[in-house]
């Protein structure tokens, strides 16, 4: 099964070409990592994929159902997500907590096992000292991370992560990336990421998607690298 699958996507700004003839998928199980040189409308292509932009022709599909048979959830991280005031009245450990109160349980006790996933979420970002302080008090890139610590913490069947690791060094990085390739092969997630080019993702990616400029043209096409 595909959790997503475009064919033939192409979408225009107003009157101008960006995507054209995009086809790709992604299943439950792996880890796929979408690159493009600067401007070549990756994040477009996501919100397009997710419905967030009407492309312009084209097939979008996306599961409802997951590889177990039930509704599926999905996590989704935009470029720069993070944009708390220094108001903000939660903790990061509150934050991260209510990530465990999806799909009807706002009333019942968070679980041994829904403590030791929001623990283990915080830890993938290296978040977890930071846990008591509050929200308002982070960096930008800090805030950046109790986010995707959130996603993690919902536990949702696809992930779909814009440029999560800006503002990481290259050993944050390298955890960053074990984990997702832990839950998708262990726990079966399917997980899209756009991200530069860095050389050490290569090694835990499952597959990448290029989108490179089609000659003598201002559209962008789609290239598939196994």
């Amino acid at each position: 099964m595909h959790y997503i699958q475009v064919k033939d996507l192409t979408f225009y700004y107003d009157d101008e070409p960006v995507l054209e003839d995009v086809s790709y998928e992604v299943n439950p199980g792996e880890f796929v990592i979408l690159t493009g040189e600067n401007g070549a409308a990756k994040s477009t292509l996501i919100k397009a994929t997710l419905g967030l932009l009407k492309p312009t022709k084209g097939e979008v599909l996306i599961a409802d159902k997951n590889a177990e048979g039930n509704q599926i959830s999905i996590g989704y991280i935009p470029q720069q997500v993070a944009s708390f005031n220094a108001g903000f009245p939660s903790t990061v450990l509150e934050l991260v907590r209510s990530g465990r109160y999806s799909r009807g349980r706002w009333f019942k006790r968070l679980t041994q096992k829904d403590h030791q996933h929001v623990q283990r979420a915080l830890e993938s970002v290296d978040m977890w000292n930071m846990r008591n302080k509050k929200i308002g008090e982070l960096s930008g890139g800090q805030k950046q991370r109790i986010s995707l610590a959130r996603i993690f913490a919902t536990d949702p069947d696809l992930f779909i992560l814009d440029e999560p690791t800006t503002g990481m060094d290259e050993q944050s990085r390298k955890e960053f990336y074990r984990l997702l390739r832990h839950n998708a092969h262990v726990h079966n997630k399917g997980i899209l990421m756009i991200t530069h080019d860095h050389e050490d993702i290569k090694e835990y990616a499952d597959r990448q998607i290029r989108l490179v400029r089609k000659e003598d043209s201002q559209w962008r096409c789609f290239h598939m690298n196994s």
